[in-house]
């Protein structure tokens, strides 16, 4: 879905009307968060965010991934695999599943870490552990009480922060704030932007630890936009962050292209990135997630091939106090 513009605004009238819808979903979202979940057998860590829409789920999943193995642990990752046909539970291959099959973020995923996508999160259980998974790793899943969390890690974007601060549809929140804050166990905040502090200050003030992280260029999908004039187009939660990343790399973003999260490229979207990018002697670059949805389709993949990647990836301002939070929190889990 593509985020309403008043969702980002303090005072609107369309937010006003719908807050009685809110506040129903809202009621329904909190009892949900206080249901117990099944006890994996392995700790799970929990990678979610307040909100519908971008904040920084997937690079945080990623980068957890690899200081999991760091330590020592083996994650394996649990996903809804939204956007995708496949119930599950399914373990996916990048060599047979297309974004259709199994959702974009699992298939950009298990290009390096071990991926479950299961619709019924508890039965994702059998399989990841079959996988030898000493850590459940999941994508998303904070408000869904299915299986019980070690840790709750929390992603808001600095820039973003929690918008108007209403529930759905009068707001982009999932759930009454309150709620949600009592079981965050960590908060992340991406970007150096001050629209998160107020929540940040409430975390802290349960004793929660709130860490700092910032997106991070890879260097080879720099340098191969170096020089050129580029057409960048995006269908994730938040597109201008992707535009942003490209121009403070020195990238010359030349035009934009914004489509909803998670969108289906059809034949004429291409047709037409691909004419306007000629006609104006532009290289098309994309994200990675929106690379994923383009290589493994049949039809749209010889398209892909003229596609850059903007690869990016996730550092910790603090990696030293995550680690230790995690080692802490890992061992008390498992006694």
């Amino acid at each position: 879905m593509r985020e309403p513009a008043f969702w980002h605004r303090q005072s609107s009238l369309l937010s006003r009307l719908l807050m009685p819808v809110g506040a129903l979903y809202g009621a329904i979202a909190a009892r949900r968060l206080t249901r117990t979940g099944l006890r994996a057998g392995v700790p799970v860590i929990c990678v979610g965010n307040y909100h519908v829409g971008g904040a920084g789920k997937t690079p945080t999943v990623m980068a957890l991934a690899g200081i999991l193995r760091s330590l020592g642990e083996t994650p394996v990752v649990l996903s809804r695999g939204y956007g995708g046909r496949l119930q599950g539970p399914v373990r996916v291959d990048p060599h047979r599943h297309a974004a259709a099959d199994v959702g974009d973020e699992p298939l950009m995923l298990a290009r390096t870490i071990p991926v479950i996508v299961s619709r019924q999160r508890r039965a994702g259980v059998a399989p990841a552990r079959a996988l030898a998974a000493s850590v459940i790793l999941m994508d998303d899943g904070f408000q869904n009480p299915a299986l019980a969390k070690d840790i709750s890690l929390i992603v808001i974007d600095g820039d973003r922060g929690l918008g108007n601060g209403q529930v759905f549809p009068a707001g982009p929140l999932r759930a009454p704030l309150p709620p949600q804050l009592a079981r965050t166990d960590v908060l992340v905040i991406v970007g150096f932007g001050a629209a998160a502090d107020k929540v940040a200050a409430r975390v802290k003030a349960r004793g929660g630890p709130v860490l700092r992280a910032r997106v991070v260029p890879d260097d080879a999908s720099v340098a191969a936009l170096c020089g050129r004039r580029v057409l960048a187009f995006a269908g994730i939660g938040d597109p201008s962050r992707f535009f942003r990343s490209l121009r403070a790399c020195g990238v010359d973003v030349v035009a934009e292209r914004v489509f909803a999260d998670h969108h289906p490229f059809s034949q004429r979207d291409l047709a037409e990135l691909q004419a306007a990018g000629e006609q104006h002697g532009l290289t098309l670059v994309t994200t990675e997630k929106d690379l994923a949805r383009l290589r493994n389709s049949a039809s749209l993949a010889a398209f892909a091939q003229t596609v850059v990647p903007f690869a990016v990836g996730l550092a910790f301002d603090d990696e030293p106090v995550l680690r230790s939070f995690l080692t802490d929190r890992l061992n008390r889990a498992r006694r």
